[in-house]
């Protein structure tokens, strides 16, 4: 069975069609990438997993989407985010709060710790996760603004780690990172999915290649084409995926 599954999902906003038909099965422990160009619908399907979506009135959505064979729209929906938690392009910790806050308030306000001991391990084994540890075990009360961009990324993913979430979704999250800390947060991702499903939307084909297991190709709204990663880079099935693969086509 499929990590997760989508079935003829459509996405509108107003009158506007942004996922027009989109059916996919993502395996477990695994990174699955997103590709296409902007406006091709990727990050709304990010947004639909974790019902994010439904934050924006306009949005329409229809058909079926499923984690471990349960309908994600029947699910509590603070249940499916903690299982699906997402981290974007921007880091975003709330930078006068401490590093250790930062990634502790999300267990503290659900109530999903007893005690600060637990509270403690639970936040360092995340930031241990997010290999950011050991540059920030001595300073965990500093302000988490005071971090370089790329600490500041890792910081979001020990964030969502705190939950022990089982899929991870990624919307462009090197997209501003300087290629050292780019390479960090793709190992990151590496070690990651030994325990987890990662989504990862990006805009650049060579990450794709370097770090996903399988590859989708969105284009207008809709999956051109799916599949193992190998295949989609070295022998596309549809001449617009070679046209993406291989920088023709923005």
């Amino acid at each position: 069975m499929a990590k997760v599954e989508f079935k003829d999902l459509r996405v509108s906003f107003g009158a506007s069609p942004v996922i027009t038909g989109v059916n996919l099965s993502i395996p477990d422990r695994s990174i699955t990438a997103l590709m296409g160009p902007s406006g091709s619908g990727k990050s709304t399907i990010l947004r639909v997993l974790n019902r994010l979506i439904e934050l924006y009135p306009e949005a329409k959505v229809s058909g079926e989407v499923y984690l471990d064979g349960q309908n994600i729209f029947d699910m509590n929906v603070l249940e499916l985010r903690r299982k699906v938690q997402m981290i974007f392009q921007i880091p975003n910790p709330i930078p006068n709060l401490s590093i250790f806050e930062n990634v502790a308030l999300g267990l503290k306000l659900n109530r999903l710790v007893r005690g600060r001991g637990e509270l403690f391990e639970r936040v360092k084994s995340a930031l241990e996760k997010a290999q950011l540890w050991d540059e920030v075990k001595d300073r965990l009360r500093a302000p988490a603004g005071k971090l370089s961009g790329g600490q500041q990324q890792r910081l979001c993913v020990a964030r969502a780690l705190a939950f022990e979430p089982e899929v991870l979704l990624a919307d462009e999250p090197t997209a501003n990172l300087d290629p050292e800390n780019t390479a960090k947060v793709e190992a990151l991702f590496l070690e990651l999915k030994k325990e987890m499903t990662i989504v990862l939307v990006t805009h650049y084909p060579p990450q794709a290649a370097r770090i996903s297991d399988y590859a989708a190709f969105l284009y207008k709204g809709q999956i051109v084409e799916w599949g193992p990663t190998k295949d989609i880079f070295t022998k596309p099935g549809h001449e617009l995926t070679e046209k993406y693969v291989t920088g023709r086509l923005y």
